[in-house]
């Protein structure tokens, strides 16, 4: 390993950090150097660095397994990690519904993430709405109460004041904010029902969650009612009307699933590519609360996207809404 006396010159030109190994260093990988001549850096980061070109090795970039040698020279350009600029603001588009002081109501469109989190540290609702309005940093998750899948579309509520937030945390809690959602599932699933299961993550696919034997379950309901039925392809197919009474990851999806009646094209949990569906299709149809400033009860409703649209009307519908 290299010798503890490296010397560390001061800031160069575009705050590049200056190494030069000294002469009884021995010969080592550069990301084991840079582990040690910059230790409050994981390994990991350290590797993206180089990866990206940020670290340079006599003037040249290198591999992240390239040998240094005592006297090379090394220059370091320190990046921020991605989580570190996760509450930036960025220009993201979505749709405001309806606004007060006190909150407003988002349509979320498909493939946006709500919230920052591993693998989309930017680009996400909250960034959009850092961006549109610079005060809601002075809330906790930029507002954000309730979150949607990526690829699920509809509404959802953020607040504007830390007291708003509050407010609607209690709503949720208390099972008093309405969220009703459409879905369109395999099979016929006739009348309506309830499914009361517990919810945790799978045990063996983290990114699943599952009513089964998983870790730190939690008590979760999903009430569902048949819209119509009809076929596609010869294959059955079932739009349904669900309203959450609690609020667990991926919920809608699971609890269908569970009953042998998963979302079109949500693959995760068992649904397959039908009439054209490239995504699960549920979207957050109605969202209703009481508003923290006057009392009121609020409802709103957004139609389901495009692709939702055009999957509906490929569809041979036996009976309607």
């Amino acid at each position: 390993m290299p010798d503890t006396d490296t010397e560390k010159d001061s800031v160069v030109s575009s705050d590049a950090l200056r190494f030069i190994l000294p002469i009884t260093a021995s010969p080592d990988r550069l990301d084991k150097t840079l582990a040690r001549l910059l230790p409050q850096h994981s390994r990991s980061r350290l590797q993206s660095w180089v990866e990206s070109g940020h670290v340079l090795v006599n003037g040249q970039a290198v591999k992240v397994k390239h040998t240094v040698y005592p006297g090379d020279t090394v220059l370091v350009w320190e990046q921020q990690a991605p989580e570190d600029m996760a509450f930036e603001p960025d220009d993201v588009d979505f749709e405001i519904v309806a606004q007060s002081d006190s909150w407003l109501v988002v349509n979320k469109p498909v493939g946006l993430v709500t919230h920052p989190g591993a693998g989309n540290w930017r680009g996400t609702l909250l960034n959009g709405l850092l961006f549109r309005f610079p005060t809601l940093r002075q809330v906790p998750r930029a507002g954000v109460v309730h979150r949607l899948d990526k690829d699920t579309s509809g509404l959802l509520v953020v607040a504007r004041t830390e007291v708003a937030q509050t407010h609607f945390v209690r709503q949720l809690q208390e099972r008093s904010m309405g969220r009703q959602y459409l879905a369109l599932v395999h099979g016929v699933l006739p009348g309506q029902g309830s499914v009361d299961e517990p919810i945790g993550r799978d045990l063996r696919v983290p990114v699943r969650m599952s009513t089964g034997p998983s870790v730190a379950p939690k008590h979760a309901v999903t009430h569902y009612q048949m819209l119509r039925q009809g076929y596609a392809s010869e294959e059955a197919v079932t739009e349904v009307a669900c309203r959450l009474e609690t609020g667990r990851t991926h919920q809608i999806r699971v609890h269908l699933s569970s009953i042998k009646h998963p979302l079109l094209a949500d693959t995760l949990y068992g649904g397959r590519v039908v009439a054209g569906a490239q995504r699960q299709m549920l979207h957050a149809h109605v969202l209703e609360f009481e508003d923290p400033d006057t009392g009121e009860r609020r409802s709103f409703s957004a139609e389901p996207p495009a692709d939702y649209q055009s999957v509906v009307e490929s569809i041979e519908w036996h009976t309607q809404r």
